[in-house]
């Protein structure tokens, strides 16, 4: 059952997927990104939509055809969409690039990197793409096009038992709150503080694992994360014993591949294939192996972030 998404007011971008049992090593789980509009399944209204016709994908740009490689932009620590697993990428976001790859004969090489740098270098040409778990919004479509190709929304995560009683935002003012830098959680607590009449204490950083151990040895109450991630760190950390998600999931929005404005054609060719992908059931086999399956979106949509 997919959960319900609360839709905060100001300035919202986050992401919404209902996640199942996950079969994965326990221990603190990685988590990044973030961040994020305000609709699940398809991304939105708003968005260009590409028909997921019975063709083969548009043609790459003829330096990555000649190349055979797209390079990818990623920071790899956001269980389960992107994490190291045995010294190599692993997760929901890796898998898709597979099948795309498979699609657009091409290899998908994922280069490590910290999110809030991922757009400037994207911008100085170190990668083709970021596909990271990031939100498609307006703010970053005035740098970036999109195609999405999933969703989510952000989800509080407490130390197991929730010895403070946090039930929603309202409750995390006065208290202190952990999550990382440059993300749509961030902008969650920034507009939350200022509806609050005891401030929040907000702890930014570079890393949200680096949050969750501040939840984990009780230096913040509660780490902002995307819910995929929250429900993954919840089942997984510490055997389950170490965190819980509490209340409802805040402000669904799409993630999306993030493509430079001066390439529409490599934009399209991915937008072709992922309708491809999800057409011919490759997309659905990976959303069944992580068990996200009500994060997965219909069709291809470009730039259908709302917010």
């Amino acid at each position: 059952m997919t959960p319900r998404s609360t839709r905060r007011t100001g300035a919202a971008k986050s992401r919404l997927v209902a996640i199942g049992a996950l079969a994965a090593a326990g221990a603190l789980v990685l988590s990044s990104c973030g961040d994020q509009t305000d609709d699940g399944g398809d991304g939105g209204d708003g968005g260009e939509t590409k028909d997921a016709a019975s063709t083969a994908p548009g043609a790459l740009p003829k330096a990555i055809e000649d190349a055979g490689v797209i390079k990818v932009g990623s920071d790899i620590a956001y269980a389960p969409m992107e994490f190291d697993q045995g010294g190599k990428p692993a997760g929901v976001d890796i898998d898709i690039a597979n099948a795309l790859g498979e699609e657009l004969g091409v290899e998908f090489q994922f280069q490590n990197n910290v999110f809030d740098n991922l757009i400037p270098s994207l911008d100085s040409g170190r990668f083709d793409i970021i596909m990271s778990s990031m939100t498609d919004n307006k703010e970053r479509q005035a740098e970036v096009d999109f195609v999405d190709y999933f969703s989510a929304g952000v989800s509080i995560l407490v130390q197991k038992g929730n010895p403070e009683g946090i039930t929603s935002l309202d409750d995390l003012c006065g208290e202190t709150v952990a999550f990382q830098r440059g993300t749509v959680s961030a902008d969650i607590a920034k507009a939350q503080n200022e509806k609050c009449d005891k401030p929040i204490e907000t702890l930014p950083f570079t890393k949200d694992t680096e949050a969750l151990l501040q939840v984990k040895q009780g230096r913040a109450v509660a780490d902002l994360n995307d819910f995929p991630v929250a429900a993954y760190n919840a089942r997984e950390s510490g055997g389950g014993e170490d965190f819980e998600v509490v209340g409802e999931q805040i402000d669904a929005a799409p993630y999306g591949i993030a493509v430079s404005k001066d390439n529409p054609e490599l934009r399209d060719a991915l937008a072709e294939a992922l309708d491809a992908i999800i057409e011919n059931g490759e997309y659905q086999k990976v959303l069944e192996k992580w068990n996200v399956e009500n994060g997965g979106v219909d069709k291809a949509t470009i730039n259908g972030g709302n917010e």
